[in-house]
């Protein structure tokens, strides 16, 4: 891959989409990871004064918020930190009371409320602003449904969406993202001490062999496959229930 070309056909795409769109620039969340320092340096590069980085903590790593904060004053990208702790927290709450869901009923599923509050920040400011969301998923973790429906998946333009996390790495060596975010372990900061292998049981490095060639250890294919499968929803728009002809009004 030539990261340079790369990078600039990225570039051209997201200018094209966004005037397509009518739209004025673009926002995106940056979590201090190296998914998002990409497409953030890709959007800055598209849309020099119309590139807003929202750092979104919530119950967060300070750590991830310090390094949102690095990646966006070396590179001089308009940034705003919205903490969300408190709508998530009354949330939580709030749905334990009214729903009558057991405290104990699942780590992920609190969790899951996190991405969904961002993605609620994002288009607040879209909106406001006439812009569009980027998002900062890629081709590995779109591949098998790594994602929180409705949350860091719903955005307007994938930026990423065609490339591998060994593809995105490349990228992030090429843009200069700063080592220590290239250098730990990725999170989608679900929770304390959560990585994305850990969550889901292979490595970038075993589910990018599998989707560039096909192959593998038999044991991690059987778990990429039954990531795909389980997660096969995530990939389409809500499906549509077509009454066949003869049920049809008049």
């Amino acid at each position: 891959m030539n990261p340079e070309a790369v990078v600039n056909y990225l570039v051209e795409w997201l200018r094209s989409e966004v005037a397509a769109a009518g739209k004025n620039g673009v926002v995106l969340g940056v979590s201090g990871g190296v998914d998002s320092a990409v497409a953030a340096l890709i959007a800055k590069r598209a849309f020099p004064g119309q590139t807003q980085a929202l750092l979104l903590p919530c119950e967060s790593n300070l750590t991830d918020l310090w390094h949102g904060q690095l990646l966006a004053e070396q590179n001089d990208i308009p940034y705003q930190i919205v903490d969300l702790d408190n709508p998530y927290l009354l949330l939580v709450a709030q749905f334990e009371a009214y729903l009558k869901t057991d405290r104990d009923s699942g780590q992920l599923l609190k969790a899951n409320i996190k991405p969904r509050l961002r993605m609620l920040t994002l288009y607040y400011l879209a909106q406001a602003r006439n812009y569009l969301v980027v998002g900062t998923s890629n081709k590995s973790e779109i591949s098998v449904g790594y994602s929180t429906k409705y949350g860091d998946s719903a955005v307007d333009l994938q930026i990423l969406g065609d490339l591998l996390k060994k593809d995105v790495f490349a990228l992030a060596s090429y843009l200069q993202v700063p080592d220590v975010i290239i250098n730990k372990p990725p999170s989608g900061g679900l929770w304390v001490g959560q990585t994305d292998e850990g969550e889901m049981g292979v490595t970038y490095k075993q589910l990018d062999a599998y989707l560039s060639t096909g192959e593998g250890d038999e044991a991690v294919i059987a778990k990429i496959e039954a990531m795909m499968k389980a997660n096969r929803h995530k990939q389409h728009l809500p499906r549509v229930a077509v009454l066949p002809d003869d049920l049809k009004l008049d």
